[in-house]
């Protein structure tokens, strides 16, 4: 069996209370824009789901992806739009930049919290010798790892940036994770992934590392199964367990 020399984690909600934010954002930003969609509905649109509509729609997706996922679900079309639309609802990328300014804005009000395992697995990633990357969609990893004070226990940082400018394709395509595995020079058979959204379970299945771990913070049985069904070797409850999940042979 390969040794396990590096680990690839996912932020939000692996390492940051960030994903709860998220899926307000999210919620704040389509429910805002129903009505709009479908103006001459017969019904009242229902809501976004911030519980199962967010794990299986956005949830580790980029943005624009997270965007698309939604209006393919409910069957809404949308011009495309372009970078430079303002936040909105009348095109994809307005819808993104909408998303963005809320989650900003909740940023900016309520600050970012680092659960109370984190930072004790990563020193003790350190005195492994084991080598950690962060990756994320989201183009605010770089600055919220640095307020937390967490950057420097990393090797390398792939976040929402690097995707426009390296041409990678986000979750669940393996590209972001490939990357990191690349900058810190390894190969995903000597590696594991740390992920709690479904989008990032796939993303580790389908780049042949060699563990997979699911984190299921709220210990939600059918999470754990679906985080099971996606590709997660294991599933563990927070990091804690990590350490001797990495010493022990793969589930």
């Amino acid at each position: 069996m390969d040794e396990v020399g590096a680990v690839v984690f996912d932020t939000d909600g692996v390492l940051l209370a960030t994903a709860a934010r998220h899926a307000a954002a999210w919620k704040e930003t389509f429910d805002g824009c129903l009505a709009e969609w479908e103006p001459h509905a017969r019904e009242r649109p229902h809501p976004f789901d911030a519980v199962r509509e967010y794990r299986e729609l956005v949830d580790g997706r980029s943005r624009l992806d997270g965007v698309r996922a939604f209006l393919t679900a409910r069957d809404i079309d949308l011009l495309p739009g372009t970078p430079e639309d303002p936040p909105g609802c009348a095109t994809v990328h307005a819808v993104a930049a909408r998303k963005e300014e809320v989650f900003s804005e909740m940023l900016r009000a309520d600050g970012v919290r680092v659960f109370d395992e984190v930072r004790p697995v990563l020193l003790r990633m350190r005195e492994q010798a084991i080598r950690c990357a962060d990756v994320s969609a989201s183009r605010h990893a770089r600055s919220l790892l640095d307020s937390a004070d967490l950057i420097g226990l990393f090797d390398a940082v792939v976040d929402g940036q690097d995707p426009a400018a390296l041409a990678l394709p986000g979750k669940p395509d393996p590209a972001l994770f490939l990357e990191a595995a690349d900058r810190l020079g390894t190969v995903p058979a000597r590696a594991a992934v740390v992920e709690d959204a479904l989008a990032g379970v796939d993303a580790g299945r389908r780049g042949r590392f060699h563990l997979v771990v699911g984190l299921n913070r709220d210990d939600d049985p059918q999470m754990t199964d679906a985080l099971r069904a996606h590709g997660a070797h294991l599933v563990l409850p927070d990091l804690g367990g990590l350490p001797a999940a990495l010493e022990g042979p793969r589930p």
